[in-house]
């Protein structure tokens, strides 16, 4: 997409000044957002355009408008505190849902402005879509516990014990999550999931 004749004004102006902070949020080419109590007080153009929305549809919105359900942003608004209380960097990556309700893989990272107190206050948060090498792949309540327990590295016996499940049920859950990703081992289901640490996953 080209750049109208305001944006590339707007350009030649920041380049003439040095004043590039603007221009950095507004061309980034990743998903930027500055939030207050979970609530989205600004975003770049590229975030608006992840999730499939207009420009300020989102400002002043709960983030819980990006979440699959109310109870999946509920069970992982709080996820990151600790970490960034103590370092004040965290990233994972989740599944978020755009507008038109379609769900997607992303990577997200985050940085407080408030890390002393209440991290989640006031922070800064980048959104990257993985759905061109990652796309979203819905998989049962069991298969998520299958795949989590492969991720930590326990055999079909292991994770039969650990569910109360026979380890042929055990099979048929890692057949179907290997021809669901295109697979054919565990190692490349795992690599395929998310290519990141289990500890990394928000899993649904």
């Amino acid at each position: 997409m080209g750049l109208s004749k305001l944006g590339k004004i707007r350009i030649d102006q920041a380049y003439a000044t040095g004043d590039f902070a603007g221009l950095a949020f507004e061309y980034a080419p990743v998903g930027l957002v500055i939030t207050e109590s979970r609530v989205i007080r600004s975003c770049n153009p590229e975030f608006e355009r992840m999730f499939g929305y207009g420009a300020g549809e989102l400002v002043d919105q709960s983030f819980q408008v990006l979440y699959p359900t109310p109870e999946e942003f509920a069970k992982i608004r709080d996820r990151g505190v600790d970490q960034l209380r103590t370092t004040n960097t965290y990233w994972d990556e989740r599944v978020m849902a755009r507008k038109d309700g379609s769900l997607f893989w992303c990577r997200t990272r985050g940085h407080s402005l408030t890390p002393e107190g209440d991290p989640l206050n006031r922070a800064v948060w980048s959104f990257a879509d993985l759905s061109g090498h990652r796309p979203y792949q819905p998989l049962t309540r069991r298969e998520t516990e299958v795949v989590n327990l492969l991720a930590e590295g326990m055999t079909s016996k292991e994770i039969a014990r650990e569910l109360e499940i026979s380890p042929r049920t055990v099979e048929v859950h890692r057949a179907k999550l290997q021809k669901k990703f295109g697979v054919t081992n565990t190692n490349a289901l795992l690599h395929a999931m998310s290519g990141v640490p289990p500890e990394r996953i928000v899993a649904r």
